[in-house]
């Protein structure tokens, strides 16, 4: 029962983040530059060091997690040009916006935190030391998890009522997973897989969805340097934490 109390404090983490995204939504631009740079650092220092730890200890194959990562990068992209593909052309039209993007962007999130809350119950089936210390890393990142759910769902339009709906789906996913694990163990090659899915997820939305957005208006010093301030927080959560 650990990891469930421990997944509550991510619940706390997630929504701050996201009401801190929709009080300043008028600075969307700023904060999605620094969610771009926080996505790069969760896949360089997070995601990939665990991949290879996962790949070390347990024989596994270095190709079977970069297969996932391609396939996670070009699913999503697939998935996004078959949203926005119109009957007739998209010249036609008006510069307009998808909003069931978003929520596909959102809804891969919220997959992400139920995995966070699985990741934090695995931790504790180790032991109880492992355990918090996934707690705390996970609890320190899940705040921009929350500015992601927001960012991406009001990028693409879709109105503040249901993205705070998706909010709080995002809050309560870690919660969901920590108690699964209750249930059930996760094997170490499944982890690996979705590690690289969820990376070449990451990849795609930060490099082809939100920092190009970020600069849609206009390139900055201080656009730019949110991005690697973003890559910076996130070494210091993973060295730290």
């Amino acid at each position: 029962m650990e990891a469930v109390i421990f997944s509550a404090a991510t619940f706390v983490s997630t929504f701050l983040g996201g009401l801190f995204a929709v009080k300043f939504k008028d600075k969307l631009h700023l904060i999605m530059a620094f969610t771009a740079g926080v996505l790069l650092g969760v896949v360089s220092f997070d995601i990939f060091p665990e991949i290879i730890a996962q790949v070390n200890e347990n024989h596994i194959e270095a190709i079977e997690p970069m297969l996932a990562l391609v396939f996670g990068f070009l699913l999503f992209h697939i998935l996004e040009k078959i949203v926005v593909i119109h009957h007739a052309h998209e010249k036609d039209y008006a510069r307009h916006k998808h909003p069931s993007v978003g929520m596909f962007s959102a809804l891969a999130l919220i997959g992400h935190s139920f995995m966070d809350g699985i990741g934090i119950g695995i931790g504790f089936q180790i032991n109880n030391a492992v355990g918090v210390l996934v707690a705390i890393a996970v609890i320190s990142h899940d705040f921009t998890d929350g500015m992601n759910t927001i960012t991406l769902m009001l990028r693409h339009k879709n109105s503040l009522k249901k993205s705070k709906l998706f909010l709080l789906l995002d809050s309560f996913a870690p919660v969901l997973g920590a108690l699964s694990t209750l249930f059930f163990i996760v094997p170490p090659h499944f982890s690996v897989w979705y590690l690289g899915f969820f990376a070449g997820f990451l990849l795609y939305i930060g490099a082809s969805d939100i920092l190009p957005e970020a600069h849609s208006q206009r390139s900055s010093l201080k656009l730019l340097g949110l991005t690697v301030l973003g890559v910076f927080f996130i070494f210091l959560v993973t060295r730290f934490m």
